[in-house]
């Protein structure tokens, strides 16, 4: 038997995960764009992802 329910659903609770309210209009909108439209938006967060994180180790190591 499967049951229809993601692990994050099992795992987290409802406000734990997910965007904030600020992107919640965003994501959603997003998730109307085609295959290759997707893809771009994936690879510009995964962008801004790295940098932020690169930024913030960089000020924990100094």
């Amino acid at each position: 038997m499967t049951l229809h329910v993601s692990i994050d659903s099992l795992v987290f609770e409802q406000t734990e995960r997910g965007p904030d309210d600020e992107l919640r209009l965003q994501f959603e909108a997003i998730s109307h764009f085609d295959a290759d439209e997707k893809k771009i938006i994936k690879a510009l967060l995964e962008g801004m992802i790295l940098k932020h994180e690169t930024k913030r180790i960089a000020q924990i190591s100094s």
